[in-house]
């Protein structure tokens, strides 16, 4: 993709020479943007610790003897890492280097898998690794902004701020306890597979931008941005988790990430 977005830009550079300026007032612009998005701050889940009657009850084939289920957080870095992002955009020039503009914004991340705790038994004498497994991230996000340039040559920086509303879709999660061979019948591991976590979540979005447009022509630009984004607290969903005594762990979910994009912009 961006090798594409390179490619075009030369061409039209070629085609005709660069004009310095911003959007002018009364005049719109349309854009697609695609980057990654990276998380800075905020817990996936928190940390929680809770006592569990009997390993029975979890997978029949294990002893009827008590644990501990000893829960860390974890963060968005640490689970999902990196996201892909990307947005299509509409703008109006306001004049005086400034204009108004309006965003739908898709982040997106992979599952990730990693050690959130562990499960310690006392008459194993033992700390077994609890393993979760977390869904998809998926953000829709429609925003509102402004942004204003500073200069008049034909790479201009700007900065601009931003805020809307965001839709994040379900998290489901798997949580699995390795148990060591010997102890009670087999299959004798722990496995809670498809557990609701967060529900399909309304929230908040702001951030601040900044970034350099270039102005290849009098009609397309290309802008690189970057800046920091943050989204509110997810709905946790407790209907699995409070068995467990682990309710509380999913009572957070907001992030703070900085986004990295390229965008293509054509003016009307």
């Amino acid at each position: 993709m961006l090798r594409s977005l390179i490619t075009i830009s030369a061409v039209l550079m070629a085609a005709s020479p660069a004009i310095a300026g911003p959007l002018e007032a009364g005049r719109f612009a349309g854009s697609v943007s695609i980057g990654a998005d990276y998380p800075v701050d905020g817990d996936v889940h928190g940390g929680a610790t809770a006592p569990v009657a009997s390993l029975a009850a979890l997978n029949p084939n294990l002893p009827a003897v008590g644990a501990e289920l000893r829960i860390q957080s974890r963060s968005f870095d640490d689970i999902y890492g990196e996201a892909l992002t990307y947005s299509l955009e509409g703008a109006y020039g306001l004049g005086g280097n400034r204009e108004f503009f309006g965003a739908v914004r898709r982040t997106e991340a992979d599952q990730g898998t990693v050690q959130v705790g562990t499960a310690f038994v006392p008459a194993l004498s033992a700390s077994l690794p609890v393993f979760g497994t977390f869904g998809d991230l998926n953000v829709t996000s429609i925003e509102a902004g402004v942004r204003q340039y500073f200069g008049s040559s034909a790479i201009k920086p700007f900065v601009a701020g931003r805020a809307g509303v965001a839709f994040i879709d379900e998290i489901r999660a798997s949580f699995s306890v390795p148990v060591p061979a010997g102890v009670g019948a087999e299959p004798n591991d722990i496995t809670l597979n498809n557990v609701p976590f967060y529900s399909d979540t309304t929230t908040w979005t702001v951030g601040v931008d900044a970034g350099a447009a270039w102005d290849i022509n009098d009609r397309w630009s290309l802008i690189a941005e970057t800046g920091l984004r943050y989204t509110g607290d997810l709905d946790g969903d407790d209907a699995a988790l409070s068995t467990l005594g682990l309710s509380s762990i999913n009572d957070k979910g907001s992030r703070l990430s900085v986004p990295v994009t390229i965008t293509a912009r054509y003016a009307f």
